[in-house]
Order: C-alpha cells, then sequence, then structure tokens
C-alpha cells in the first residue's frame, strides 16, 4: 500500500468517483439534503484534485482511499475523505488524516477543519477519538433545522 499525492498524470478518475461514491453510498436515505458525492462527475472531480490538494492510497493498482485538501487562510479544509467499504477500520483514515496534518504544516497553518452531517453520529465519534472538537453548528441553504456540524482539530 502506498499514499500517493494526484497529480496531472493521475488517469483513474472513474476509480477515484467510484471510491467516494461507494464510500458515501451508506448516507444515501439517511442524510437530507443528499451528500454532494452524488453530484461529482469525473470532469468535476479532475478540477477539484487539480485546485485542492488530493491524496491516495493505492495497492496494487486498487484505489482504497482519497482525501482532498484545501489550504485556507487559517487551516486545512478536509473533504472527501473516503474509504472503500471493504477497508474502513484498517487505519486507511487515519493515514490520509496525518497526510493533511502534513499538508498543513507544510503551509505553516495550525489546524484542520472538517464538516460532517448532523446524522452521522458514528462519523463525529471517529473524528472525535482522531482530536477534531465540534466548533459549530449549521444549515444548508433553504433548511431550518441543523443539517451539518464543523469540526476543528489542532495541530
Amino acid at each position: 500500500m502506498k499514499l500517493v499525492r494526484l497529480d496531472e498524470d493521475f488517469a483513474d478518475w472513474q476509480g477515484l468517483l467510484s471510491l467516494v461514491v461507494d464510500a458515501f453510498a451508506f448516507m444515501n436515505g439517511r442524510i437530507d439534503p443528499p451528500s454532494s458525492a452524488l453530484a461529482l462527475t469525473i470532469p468535476l472531480l479532475r478540477a477539484k484534485a487539480m485546485t485542492e490538494i488530493a491524496y491516495t492510497i493505492i495497492d496494487e493498482g486498487r484505489l482504497l482511499a482519497c482525501v482532498f485538501c484545501k489550504p485556507e487562510p487559517d487551516c486545512v479544509y478536509i473533504g472527501k475523505l473516503a474509504v472503500a467499504p471493504s477497508c474502513q477500520g484498517e487505519g486507511l483514515g487515519r493515514s490520509l488524516l496525518n497526510a493533511a496534518m502534513t499538508c498543513a504544516r507544510e503551509r505553516g497553518l495550525s489546524r484542520l477543519r472538517l464538516q460532517t452531517r448532523i446524522e452521522l453520529s458514528e462519523n463525529h465519534a471517529v473524528f472525535s477519538a482522531w482530536g477534531f472538537a465540534k466548533i459549530g453548528e449549521y444549515s444548508h441553504p433553504g433548511y431550518d433545522r441543523i443539517t451539518f456540524i464543523e469540526m476543528s482539530k489542532a495541530l
């Protein structure tokens, strides 16, 4: 298994899209509004990877996990952290978290930030165990209830 930073030579966009969609599938019917992963296309994913810093974990040519890191003025925002369902619980998410922490430190940033849906209490627990703390509750446009929480991890 190896951690790979995506660059212009990356070619398996369909595999990356499938990884994200498969990893986020458990949310279908559980969260409202639906996950933005459902709206991803190969061109959108490619553009995201070229404007952010994306890492994958690959084993024998198979994409197992990914994360997108977006440097912001005071932190690195983590998005689309995805681990293949068959590989969850094997430490791949933590490996990607370590890559995101390195990404932040290399840029002189002292924290990570992420958002997770309010309904996904199991995700809240994992992120808390990884050192993230809830810093806010928010609503998607058009909703009059809390739909997601924001969490932060100091480095």
